[in-house]
């Protein structure tokens, strides 16, 4: 018989991302639609270890639908990677009532939610991370946002660029994964594009390439370096030693994390903040919700953390055509 849920609570856990406040709004109103009180776990999991738990209602979440960050705020919390930890969790939920559990965050934050459930607490999970890595999802809360962010800065910095005749190296985020460096590579019209899942590690190929572009009379280069490779200052200096080219580094930062949502982002947080509510209310758990083949669906989290996600080969390869 499915478990009854009468109270939800919501956290977000590890790197902010454009839309949280949306999933939160969603899933606050949601769960009031359907009868059920919410409590709001403010830091992510340090914040439910130390009981910092609020009531929350449909006025609580008014007007944070074109906020960026997250109201109920973040952070990381060694403990909780312990089992006692974890356990300790799962009896603080218990103590304040809290049947249901939404987790909005990353891959991090849903091996949390995992070990919840393992000790008895209905959990779903919501994808919120700018860097688009979870492999079970399409999408991922906030991406959209910092892609967009991203690419009107590297717009500003390629200005620059052309005006002093200079090679550029622009490092965005994403962890691991390329996704951004990728999107912003194809968007920025970038020369080269360095994301972990293909770049070899061979500079002289760049060094070559940038010196047959000044031969074929191009005044300026573009490089958009993924966080997963970084060392983007080293890098500069060594391509200016070995082409002459005036080369500097810029590195966006936590900038990508900021801003008001884009409508996609608004739009697709409501709906898995919504999923999650009627998953926890129909007594599943550990579940993640996601986007995929044009519909919200949900997916077995223990399957979902297994997964792997590479970047699109095509993407990749129309990329490189372009810079041709």
């Amino acid at each position: 018989m499915a478990k009854e849920i009468n109270t939800i609570g919501v956290l977000t856990s590890g790197g902010d991302a454009p839309g949280m406040n949306a999933a939160i709004r969603a899933v606050v109103r949601k769960a009031r639609a359907n009868g059920k009180k919410v409590k709001g776990i403010r830091r992510g999991y340090q914040g439910l270890l130390e009981e910092d738990i609020i009531d929350m209602g449909r006025e609580s979440v008014s007007d944070i639908l074109d906020k960026g960050g997250t109201i109920l705020f973040t952070a990381r919390c060694s403990e909780f990677r312990t089992e006692e930890g974890q356990r300790k969790g799962a009896e603080i939920c218990k103590k304040h009532g809290i049947d249901g559990l939404v987790v909005i965050g990353g891959d991090g934050s849903f091996a949390g939610a995992q070990k919840l459930a393992a000790f008895g607490v209905n959990t779903v999970g919501v994808p919120g991370t700018i860097d688009l890595d979870i492999a079970c999802t399409e999408y991922t809360i906030g991406f959209d946002t910092a892609v967009n962010t991203a690419m009107q800065a590297i717009d500003k910095v390629r200005d620059t660029s052309t005006s002093h005749e200079r090679c550029s190296i622009i490092e965005v985020m994403g962890r691991n994964a390329g996704y951004i460096a990728l999107w912003c590579g194809i968007a920025n019209g970038a020369e080269s594009i360095l994301i972990p899942e293909q770049y070899d590690y061979d500079e002289q190929k760049i060094i070559n390439d940038i010196v047959a572009n000044r031969k074929s009379g191009k005044k300026h280069y573009i490089i958009i370096n993924a966080e997963g490779i970084g060392h983007s200052t080293s890098m500069a200096r060594r391509i200016e030693a070995a082409t002459g080219m005036e080369t500097r580094a810029t590195i966006l930062g936590y900038m990508q994390r900021g801003g008001n949502p884009t409508c996609r982002d608004r739009v697709y947080a409501t709906m898995m903040g919504g999923l999650a509510v009627d998953l926890l209310c129909q007594g599943k758990s550990n579940r993640v919700v996601g986007y995929k083949n044009g519909e919200f669906k949900d997916f077995d989290i223990d399957e979902a953390l297994g997964m792997n996600k590479g970047v699109p080969t095509y993407m990749v390869q129309v990329s490189s055509d372009m810079a041709k």
